[in-house]
Parts: structure tokens; sequence; C-alpha cells
């Protein structure tokens, strides 16, 4: 998953990148030419985003960039590329090399993700 500073981030006025209020379903979206989509975390407790993320992954086949933007906590960025997310946005004054530092502390996982769907150990040695 990258990881890119406020600063870093632009909102595109684009056919081709969509930002997504967390109260739509995306099923209801016309996906095609669409290269990215921004998901909105207005607060940390509001996860309806991780959900829209595995629809548009796991169901609707979007291929393209997925985004987290708003309220993201480091401590959420594992869940957030499990369920699909490329990119998540950070907050000002948050370290990036402490949000790098999530990814260390889960070897593995048992179960599969919107991403790579069958667990590790379904794969044949």
């Amino acid at each position: 998953m990258k990881i890119i500073s406020a600063q870093e981030h632009r909102t595109v006025e684009s056919p081709t990148v969509i930002t997504l209020a967390n109260d739509v379903d995306p099923r209801t979206l016309d996906l095609s030419g669409v290269i990215r989509i921004d998901l909105q975390f207005p607060k940390f407790t509001d996860g309806r985003a991780y959900s829209q993320a595995f629809l548009l992954r796991r169901r609707l086949g979007f291929a393209g960039e997925l985004r987290a933007t708003g309220d993201v906590l480091i401590d959420q960025l594992v869940q957030m590329q499990r369920t699909g997310f490329d990119v998540a946005v950070l907050r000002e004054g948050v370290d990036a090399s402490a949000a790098q530092r999530q990814f260390e502390r889960f070897a593995g996982f048992y179960q599969g993700s919107a991403v790579s769907t069958h667990p590790p150990f379904a794969t044949t040695a």
C-alpha cells in the first residue's frame, strides 16, 4: 500500500477520477473509464468506506486505484489494504514511517482478502 501525505494528495475534477461520499452505493456507478476512486472516512469511527472498497474490488471487479482519504489513522492501514485500498492519505502531522511500520506487525493472515481471495494455507507448495 502506498502512503502519501495530505500535501501530496490532489483532488482531481475529471471523468476518470471519482470522489465518492461514504453514503453512496458503489453499485449505482458507471465505472467505465474510471482509473481512481477516492473513498472518504469523515471520522475514523465511520467504516462505510471499507464496505465500499470491498464491493468495488470483489463484486464490481474495479481494478483501478482506491484511495482512502479523510480521517485515516495508521492503525487502520492494514485493514484498509485487506479490503482493497491501494493508497492512504495521512492526516497532517502523521509520520509516514510510523504508518509504514504497521505492515511489518503482521506476517500473514489465515483468511483471504478483497485482493487475494485465497488464504495462504490453501496454496499448494
